[in-house]
């Protein structure tokens, strides 16, 4: 039963990637790229291979991030959009340009990457200490937080002149992503092995403090190598697509509705499936207004927004 399942997981990501590749407002056949026709090849290169890459790596990073911060915060809910994480990476990022404007590529995402643990941490021990962890207050505390910080941000942003630069980054698109302007965004692949490798570690922290610390584990470091590792992911995404709203929250759930609870088990399935989600949006947002785009942050906050409508409810059922 496995290998069928993985066949035709392949398949469809294939189908869905060939697609990406193929769908655009510059149009070519696939007879042409097999002749070696040289304007088809250069935009498949310089454009579409490049968006096609930083989609599969953003998609998988992102859920994978929602996967490790509902471990850390015990909640489900959990999410680095519904707990501050993202809002932090884009005041981090607003504070980057505004003081640092000269900075490198790498500079200004280790300021966003400050911002994104600091603000995470500061979130997470606040709920270490909220004695009533009702599955639901601990997002809508989260989003409370991420709106504070976000209207820090938009002030910020409106000190310095950088509103158009953050409005920009507010809803992401890959329309914008080159050859030579996305590799920052393969920090995805080794945050979704060392999730894979402290799996287990996560998994007792999801149990809780006492037990973690019972059976040997140090939990404040567990808690911030997991934080560190959802703004690694966050921070690189921020930096370069923009803001990806829901995707950590529903992936994982939706995973482990069907997969149980088993992070070592879900984590590839995570990843694979936050990947076809972004994909299939993309192409949408592609195919929507052609040959003009729509956001992907828009088409993936409708289907975000009622798959969190669905989780609540059930939760609320399930009480």
């Amino acid at each position: 039963m496995a290998l069928p399942k993985v066949i035709l997981s392949t398949l469809l990501l294939a189908a869905l990637a060939l697609a990406s590749l193929m769908i655009g407002a510059a149009q070519f056949s696939l007879s042409e790229l097999l002749q070696g026709d040289a304007q088809a090849w250069s935009i498949t290169v310089i454009s579409r291979i490049p968006r096609l890459f930083a989609v599969v790596l953003a998609g998988g990073g992102l859920s994978v991030a929602g996967l490790i911060m509902q471990q850390i915060t015990q909640n489900r809910f959990a999410s680095p959009s519904t707990v501050g994480t993202i809002d932090c990476a884009m005041l981090g990022y607003i504070v980057g340009l505004a003081l640092f404007s000269d900075a490198s590529q790498w500079s200004l995402l280790g300021v966003i990457f400050a911002f994104a643990v600091g603000g995470t941490l500061i979130f997470v021990k606040f709920l270490q200490r909220l004695k009533f962890k009702n599955a639901v207050l601990v997002p809508l505390i989260g989003m409370m937080y991420g709106n504070v910080v976000s209207a820090l941000t938009t002030f910020m942003a409106y000190r310095f002149d950088l509103i158009q630069s953050m409005s920009s980054w507010t809803t992401a698109n890959f329309a914008s992503v080159l050859q030579g302007s996305y590799e920052v965004l393969y920090l995805a692949v080794p945050v979704c092995v060392l999730a894979y490798l402290y799996a287990s570690q996560f998994s007792a922290a999801s149990i809780g403090e006492s037990f973690a610390k019972n059976i040997g584990l140090n939990f404040e470091k567990i808690v911030f190598i997991g934080v560190a590792l959802v703004a690694v992911s966050t921070a690189s995404v921020v930096m370069i697509v923009g803001v990806i709203p829901f995707l950590g929250l529903i992936i994982p759930n939706i995973v482990s509705l069907f997969m149980g609870d088993n992070m070592r088990r879900i984590l590839p399935w995570t990843a694979y499936w936050g990947v076809v989600l972004v994909l299939v949006c993309d192409i949408i947002g592609r195919l929507v207004i052609f040959p003009y785009e729509m956001p992907i942050s828009l088409i993936i906050s409708i289907i975000g927004g009622g798959v969190f409508i669905y989780l609540v409810l059930r939760d609320k059922a399930n009480v």
